[in-house]
């Protein structure tokens, strides 16, 4: 069977987000996929080169002003190279942000990515998830503890570094990984089934 590869295309102002990545990449690579962290603002050649040939590509922002970031607004607009060509078209996509709110329209930076990923042709991995933290039984520590369907949704405290990013937002982060890296499987098996 050919081992998928999953790129995460993703900026971090501060380093919370990085955590968040490190913790997709850590659950696809549990599932035995090779996977690529690419910071999007100090993206290469090699790297857009890395992302065309990617089975899934994982979209990170932190949530700014209601949206991700510009240095993710930035990639998305210099991806429409790829759009012209439909470079990504079919490839899986999925998404994770944080930001310092509870809420904090976290829903509108996935949603951004949802709508990048269908202008190219991509189609999206859910977090496959119940929520979590919603009954007078749940804990903070549950899986999905803010509630999102689109991908997995982080808060950290606008005063802690990295270091404070919630251990349960980086197992949900982990398990979006590995749902993207079993779906991805799925993909390409199917795609060899097809062509055998």
């Amino acid at each position: 069977m050919t081992t998928p590869v999953i790129a995460i295309a993703y900026h971090s102002g501060f380093g919370h987000t990085s955590v968040l990545a490190e913790a997709v990449r850590d659950g696809a690579d549990a599932e035995g996929a090779t996977v690529h962290l690419i910071k999007v603002d100090e993206i290469t050649d090699e790297q857009w080169a890395l992302l065309d040939a990617s089975d899934a590509i994982v979209f990170g922002s932190p949530t700014y002003m209601g949206t991700a970031s510009g240095a993710f607004h930035a990639f998305a607009e210099e991806s429409s190279k790829r759009w012209f060509t439909q470079a990504w078209k079919d490839k899986l996509a999925a998404g994770f942000t944080n930001s310092g709110s509870k809420s904090g329209d976290k829903l509108h930076t996935l949603q951004f990515f949802t709508v990048l990923a269908a202008q190219h042709g991509m189609s999206w991995v859910s977090l496959g998830l119940h929520p979590g933290w919603n009954s007078s039984e749940a804990s903070e520590n549950d899986l999905n503890r803010l509630g999102f369907f689109l991908g997995a949704a982080a808060q950290s405290n606008n005063d802690q570094g990295p270091e404070g990013v919630h251990k349960a937002d980086i197992a949900t982060a982990e398990h979006l990984g590995r749902r993207v890296a079993e779906s991805a499987k799925v993909a390409v098996a199917g795609r060899a089934a097809l062509a055998a």
